[in-house]
């Protein structure tokens, strides 16, 4: 059987040489890196999530307290895999750590549990927020017809898998684009706070620890709703392949773009409290609005709607980005289809994996219920950044000798682990529901998978002829790892 060369094409066996397999290009600058961090954290979480952490938590205090933990424990944790990522210098995150360090199967049921559910419902669940708002200005005083948010939102993902699959500048220009404009527009929030501070509005901020809840399960899931709001400190590692002189730019992005994002979030939620009491917060629904139809006025209210559209489309397109990069490093292991390993020839993007990304999103936003999801499955994160931690730990322990660009202090990866294993029990323990339940037994299902087509690879007859079909369709062909 002849090989065949990089745009498809046979060639003779001699002619044909290793170095002609396509490779992702490295495109990921500093600037886009942190981009990349601080566009996909920042979503629509900050305008939501201050009421729900206020009501677990009882008092402005605590819940500024939870804020500020918050995004300590997103350092820890993007620390820790900062090292990870500059001694296994390949994309994918935790599927690729997790590969590595504790073998296929574990790998195996990550994949299965994120590229087919966790990453698509994340999608599709932003999608649809940023939909809502930019479809409330033509609805106002009523409900916006579900039809179409909905529609809106599948026009979003769409646009979406267009810039990605295109090219990566392009799509890491979007990002810068949308991060500076959401940081401005939180920047505003910030500003008004202070303002209203110096006016003399403390009244949120007189007996601040008053009503405090305490307990094991209120703090794990004001935690919880803390850190939806931080999802995204870990999505550099997914594209280390291309991000340019990762042993630098990895750890240095992290250094940037984490304490920013911390900052941002504590001065916005003490711009909350000054315009509003405890109670009004509660009341409010949309945190956000609230404030600024109090603190603008009608007439500059409307920059809110705004910015929760730019956050939210901004970090959709980063979740999108990375979520094709898992797809495309576990195709590229044998643990998907063949053909979502491959690469554009000539825009070098790996567009099988974008394109499926975004056909899962749209069939998740038909039903449009799937926000319990999302909040079940929240906990199996945390499930596997433990796992992945643990695998810094054994790195540490049993393979010392290993080249470290860059090394955190063992109890960096330690204390992560611990409040890991903290809030996969927190909410099991508080409040257990039979949906926990489903969710592991979704996650043991892969394995049923996992036998017959990954170790045993027995594959349908009519595979390979259609991956041939959507290579020659898609004009793609198998890329090499770029380490």
């Amino acid at each position: 059987m002849k090989k065949r060369t990089a745009a498809g094409q046979a060639c003779p066996p001699d002619t044909c040489k290793e170095t002609e397999k396509l490779r992702l290009k490295r495109e990921v600058g500093l600037v886009s890196a942190v981009s990349l961090i601080a566009g996909t954290m920042i979503g629509s979480g900050i305008f939501m999530s201050p009421e729900w952490v206020l009501r677990h938590m009882g008092s402005p205090g605590a819940s500024l307290l939870i804020w500020a933990a918050c995004g300590l424990l997103a350092m820890l944790g993007a620390l820790s895999y900062a090292e990870l990522g500059t001694v296994i210098q390949e994309s994918g995150g935790e599927y690729i750590y997790i590969l590595r360090n504790f073998g296929s199967l574990p790998a195996f049921l990550f994949a299965y549990t994120s590229v087919i559910v966790v990453r698509p419902a994340g999608i599709a669940g932003v999608s649809l927020s940023f939909a809502e708002y930019v479809v409330a200005p033509f609805y106002q005083g009523c409900a916006s017809p579900e039809v179409v948010v909905k529609c809106t939102a599948a026009a979003c993902i769409l646009i979406l898998v267009l810039i990605n699959c295109l090219d990566v500048r392009l799509a890491t220009s979007v990002m810068n684009i949308f991060t500076a404009a959401k940081l401005l527009a939180l920047l505003v929030i910030a500003v008004g706070g202070v303002a209203l501070l110096v006016k003399g509005e403390t009244r949120s901020f007189q007996n601040a620890f008053a009503n405090t809840a305490a307990g094991f399960g209120p703090v794990g899931v004001a935690f919880y709703q803390g850190l939806w709001s931080y999802d995204g400190w870990n999505n550099l590692n997914y594209v280390t392949e291309e991000l340019k002189n990762p042993e630098v730019n990895l750890p240095r992005a992290v250094l940037i773009a984490i304490p920013l994002v911390t900052c941002v979030y504590i001065l916005v939620n003490v711009s909350y409290f000054a315009a509003m009491t405890p109670s009004e917060l509660l009341s409010s629904g949309a945190v956000a609005i609230s404030w600024g139809d109090k603190v603008l006025g009608s007439s500059w209210s409307w920059l809110i709607p705004l910015a929760v559209a730019l956050s939210t489309f901004g970090s959709a397109n980063g979740s999108f980005f990375c979520g094709g990069r898992s797809c495309y490093v576990a195709a590229r292991e044998g643990h998907m289809p063949d053909v979502l390993s491959m690469a554009h020839v000539h825009r070098l993007t790996p567009s099988p994996a974008l394109i499926f990304t975004a056909v899962v999103s749209l069939i998740m936003i038909i039903p449009g219920n799937f926000s319990s999801i999302v909040n079940f499955f929240s906990f199996t994160a945390w499930l596997f950044y433990g796992i992945t931690i643990s695998g810094l730990l054994y790195l540490k322990i049993k393979k010392p000798h290993l080249p470290r660009p860059y090394k955190v202090p063992v109890i960096i990866p330690i204390i992560f682990l611990v409040a890991a294993v903290y809030l996969v029990l927190a909410p099991i323990i508080d409040s257990p529901q039979i949906e926990f339940l489903y969710v592991i037994l979704f996650i043991l299902s892969g394995i049923i998978v996992y036998i017959p087509l990954v170790h045993f690879k027995r594959y349908p007859k009519f595979l390979k002829k259609a991956t041939l079909h959507l290579q020659l369709l898609l004009e793609v062909a198998p890329a090499d790892r770029n380490v």
